[in-house]
């Protein structure tokens, strides 16, 4: 399949223009396209000065910003957009008319193989494809604003959307970042459909003088557990677009409940933006009331999200915390709370929309157990399995329940004698970005050790059940992966990366060492000195980096990772312990920097004899080593020293070690300075 590499937007304000930047961060060709050239000017000021605050803030380079504008081509007119583009992505006015003339345009202009997608947060998709002429190579997708920054996309296919059409758009939204939710074509679509009536619920809350708006937004704040309220977000995003998205709701769905509150009615027509003022204080009665009709409608609303078949309770909740930025979905925030009291809620709210509470909702209930969630999706293909670690809210971390459920994965798929190859991918941004390290300072502070061990222990069973697998592993790593994650790829027999692999180890620059094979898998795949780099000094690998190394297997084009797969078997030769590029500048600079002789001069913060410290290379290694915990730093050292020892006692050798570890005090202070995004200061304790 070849992947989209050039891509048009229409419309140059600020959506479109935020769509046109990201799209052109992540290397993609872009034109951006608007009727007049004013507007594409005013397109292209918008963006430079969203990344001249980036530079400001040391989020891109100067040079990284040039890159970036270069890859971006003004066009005026629709009707200029080169015809090779690989996707058009309209991005004008929310009126179905006005998408309609300009997907005329671009379906007589564009070649074949163009997939034409509206960025819609409303409209119905199935009939945009029948209006864009190409029904089969046309997509709906939903931008959360601002587009550069808000991670969260819907992708919404039309009934006629072909399965490589649509597979090309997911690989794209992928390709810049985004966690995407694929969800059927209902009004509102997953995380509108729940947060629209959520704000008019609140503006019904307030004319019906429960509390005042401020109060409103401090007991939402409280019980979403969320930094804006709705009062407070509706200034930020504009009370129109309030009012027009509620309204729509309420027409597609047959809910007068969701028709724009009479007050949002009268401030949209006064022009004004709702009045906050400092008192938040809230009688407790009118706080219940404020809590228990807020959760009760999002609780009814996503239930008929799943019950509809729009997306999964999974997808609904991913929605809420990477779009929304809630710390809690509404199925999480519903077991927290207790699912008797949040179907009493539901219900309530049910009966004040005119509408029945799904069954399963109740039936759960029935079961004395809380909704239980699926972070490790299978899907299986022609005797390829695809594992995909679904926690993109929390950079797929590995905690005990996703730990578990890997585990339980590859026990079904080791016994399945259809399956020739398992391949383990991560949704988002990362394959995974380490283990979940809040889980590990909650256990200190609470002197439970054992727990620690305990999953530790079981992460390792887990990962050797790809060690010892007989079928072909793989790991698709084309994206971040650090610590734990990086791990958990090397048990595979195969590592897949792209430009835009990232490997890191950052253990003990956080007060440990790695505990899942990092310590060992190393020093086996690309010998003791590069594992040294790698792994004590923790520094970053790029994609060349971690190929010269052997610690990525296969590094290619996005558009040939699912051909490389079928064409990959278990390797005569999974440890070589040599650099698979020798004579690459980092594999000759770590022989030589963290040779046997330079260790105990390394480890005590010294120049080794015959290096210049004044040199950036070498400075940058002293710097990285100065900033790990001493404990730590040794701890690692010694155990990718066990190098030549069998690969299971080198493994049992990590476990042994991590009483010791866990019970500095440097341990508790990295880890919880990575938590407080702070700098840990280390005492050797």
């Amino acid at each position: 399949m070849q992947a989209i590499q050039s891509v048009a937007v229409i419309g140059a304000g600020n959506m479109g223009s935020g769509i046109a930047q990201k799209t052109a961060q992540e290397e993609f060709d872009v034109q951006m396209v608007d009727r007049e050239a004013q507007w594409v000017e005013r397109g292209e000021k918008i963006i430079s000065d969203f990344l001249s605050e980036a530079v400001e803030r040391r989020i891109f380079t100067t040079q990284q910003v040039e890159e970036i504008q270069a890859r971006i081509t003004g066009v005026v007119g629709t009707e200029n957009v080169a015809a090779n583009t690989d996707l058009v992505i309209e991005a004008v006015f929310e009126d179905f008319d006005i998408k309609t003339v300009v997907f005329k345009t671009l379906n007589e202009v564009c070649g074949e193989g163009t997939i034409l997608a509206s960025n819609t947060s409303s409209l119905n998709v199935n009939s945009l494809a029948e209006a864009s002429g190409r029904a089969d190579r046309f997509v709906g997708l939903h931008f959360f604003y601002h587009p550069a920054k808000n991670r969260l996309i819907e992708v919404i296919p039309a009934e006629a959307t072909s399965e490589e059409s649509l597979a090309k758009v997911v690989q794209y939204c992928k390709a810049i970042g985004k966690v995407v939710l694929v969800c059927k074509d209902k009004p509102g679509f997953v995380v509108n459909r729940f947060f629209v009536p959520w704000l008019n619920e609140a503006c019904l809350l307030l004319s019906e003088g429960i509390a005042s708006a401020a109060q409103i937004d401090a007991v939402a704040c409280k019980a979403f557990k969320i930094a804006m309220g709705p009062f407070a977000l509706m200034n930020l995003t504009g009370p129109p677009i309030a009012l027009h998205s509620t309204d729509y709701l309420a027409e597609q769905l047959n809910c007068p409940r969701w028709n724009g509150a009479q007050n949002l009615r009268d401030l949209v027509a006064d022009g004004r933006m709702w009045e906050l003022d400092e008192d938040t204080d809230c009688p407790s009665q009118a706080a219940d009331i404020i809590s228990e009709r807020l959760l009760g409608q999002v609780f009814a609303v996503a239930a008929h999200i799943v019950d509809e078949e729009v997306c999964s309770m999974e997808d609904v909740d991913r929605g809420a915390k990477v779009g929304l930025r809630w710390a809690l979905g509404p199925f999480e925030l519903a077991n927290r709370l207790g699912l008797e009291k949040a179907l009493e809620m539901a219900e309530s709210y049910s009966s004040l929309a005119g509408f029945k509470l799904p069954n399963f909702f109740a039936e759960q209930v029935a079961t004395g157990e809380d909704f239980r969630f699926s972070f490790v999706d299978v899907s299986i293909d022609a005797g390829i399995a695809t594992m995909q670690l679904n926690r993109p809210e929390a950079m797929n971390a590995l905690n005990e329940t996703i730990v578990e459920q890997l585990g339980a994965a590859l026990d079904e798929l080791n016994a399945n004698d259809n399956i020739s190859t398992i391949v383990l991918d991560g949704a988002g941004k990362a394959f995974v970005a380490g283990a979940d390290v809040k889980f590990f300072v909650d256990k200190i502070r609470a002197d439970s050790f054992s727990d620690i061990y305990d999953f530790t222990a079981f992460g390792h069973q887990v990962l050797n059940k790809l060690e010892s697998s007989s079928k072909t592993t793989i790991a698709l790593t084309t994206g971040l992966a650090l610590g734990g994650g990086l791990e958990l790829a090397l048990a595979c027999d195969h590592r897949i990366g792209t430009k835009k692999t990232q490997f890191r180890f950052p253990e003990t620059s956080i007060g440990i060492f790695p505990g899942l094979g990092g310590s060992q898998r190393p020093a086996r795949i690309c010998g003791v000195p590069a594992a040294r780099w790698a792994v004590m000094a923790g520094n970053f690998m790029d994609a060349r980096t971690a190929s010269d190394l052997g610690l990525l297997t296969h590094l290619v084009e996005i558009s040939e990772v699912d051909a490389l797969i079928p064409t990959l078997s278990k390797l005569e030769n999974k440890y070589p312990g040599v650099p698979a590029n020798p004579d690459s500048v980092v594999a000759l600079f770590a022989n030589s920097f963290y040779a046997d002789e330079n260790l105990e001069s390394l480890l005590n913060g010294v120049c080794p004899d015959g290096f210049d410290s004044e040199d950036k290379n070498v400075s940058r290694q002293l710097k990285s080593l100065s900033r790990t915990a001493p404990i730590a730093l040794r701890m690692a050292s010694d155990l990718i020293n066990k190098a030549d020892l069998e690969l299971a006692d080198g493994l049992q050798a990590e476990l042994d070690g991590l009483e010791q570890i866990f019970g500095t005090a440097d341990a508790l202070e990295g880890l919880s300075a990575l938590i407080e995004n702070r700098r840990p200061t280390y005492t050797n304790q």
